[in-house]
């Protein structure tokens, strides 16, 4: 009879502990859904959500926040805006204790990208052993970052007949990067060593260097003439703040489909910034205020253009020069630099 009486106990117990640690996991009883049954909107959509109270319990009156700002209702406009994800909080009350719901969503581009092509005005010889990363104009003096360790540079390059004028190589244990110039100072970044560097672009003598705490890795930068953009191989484009470098806020980059990861080389053209997406072979032109792709530039032909060899690799490198209102473009081991105009 006692075994009886233990053994009931013990099935009671169990039963017991395990309804009480099914009511204790609130992700099992209540959930947010929100409307459409879908995590993707455009902008300029109307989202409504709601908790999807599965057993039907008791609970205390619902507050919403969107990424930590509180909304009133339960739902919301986004018209205007970054793009990308959005966190939704719902915070409740059930048997006395207080639920925090979270839910992503995206919020995409209400624009259709457009295609675009180019013109060549011109093709100019390019060294085939630089694994370009970065390419700019300065002063109507066009220089260059290569990358690879072991055989990562700084460059200032005739960009007519392709000779280096000159050049430094970094040490190596970093890996070349993006490059930019503001207030007369040379920025270079690395990938993963999470240091960028800045010099005299008179001699290229090193003057600081600079950290990047927030982002994994360094892969392209450009600037307003104020503020510097820096991309990190994801969707996000960093902004850093010019006078400490410290990365303060990003945008992430997304077109009316979906998010566009892998952002690489960026150069500030005319209020646009134009990106290389790695291992993409195009040109992507974004609105720096919200991270919407306005246009892709479709450049598969120019890959065609260059020397076939077995280092050949992406297109990589956009430099806008602003006396001829051209653009400039290479890419990874490619022995021609291709000025070309943008048409619709």
């Amino acid at each position: 009879m006692k075994s009886f009486n233990l053994l009931a106990i013990i099935i009671l117990s169990i039963l017991f502990s395990s309804c009480t640690e099914e009511e204790k996991d609130v992700n099992k009883l209540f959930s947010i859904e929100t409307s459409n049954n879908t995590t993707k909107y455009p902008l300029g959509e109307r989202v409504s959500f709601a908790i999807n109270n599965k057993k039907n319990h008791e609970i205390g009156p619902i507050s919403y926040h969107i990424n930590n700002i509180k909304i009133d209702g339960n739902q919301y406009l986004f018209n205007s805006g970054k793009l990308g994800v959005k966190t939704i909080k719902a915070t409740f009350t059930y048997n006395d204790d207080i639920v925090i719901l979270k839910k992503n969503i995206e919020i995409l581009s209400n624009q259709k990208t457009k295609v675009l092509s180019f013109e060549i005005i011109n093709e100019y010889p390019h060294d085939i052993n630089a694994y370009t990363q970065g390419l700019e104009f300065y002063k109507g003096e066009l220089y260059e970052s290569t990358g690879q360790r072991g055989k990562s540079s700084l460059r200032k390059v005739d960009y007519k007949t392709g000779e280096v004028l000159r050049k430094i190589d970094l040490d190596p244990k970093y890996f070349g990067e993006g490059l930019t110039f503001l207030n007369d100072d040379l920025y270079q970044l690395t990938w993963q060593s999470k240091v960028g560097f800045i010099y005299n672009p008179e001699d290229f003598s090193k003057k600081k260097t600079f950290k990047y705490t927030k982002s994994n890795e360094g892969w392209g930068i450009c600037n307003d003439g104020k503020t510097l953009y820096k991309s990190d191989g994801t969707e996000k484009i960093w902004t850093l703040n010019p006078t400490t470098l410290e990365e303060e806020d990003y945008i992430q980059i997304y077109s009316n489909t979906s998010k566009i990861k892998r952002v690489n080389e960026l150069e500030w053209i005319n209020g646009k910034i134009y990106a290389n997406i790695y291992q993409q072979n195009g040109i992507a032109i974004i609105n720096p205020e919200n991270g919407a792709v306005e246009a892709v530039v479709n450049c598969n032909s120019l890959k065609k253009r260059v020397t076939q060899h077995a280092d050949l690799d992406v297109l990589n490198g956009i430099a806008y020069n602003p006396e001829t209102q051209t653009i400039f473009v290479t890419g990874k081991n490619w022995d021609k630099l291709f000025e070309i105009k943008i048409v619709n």
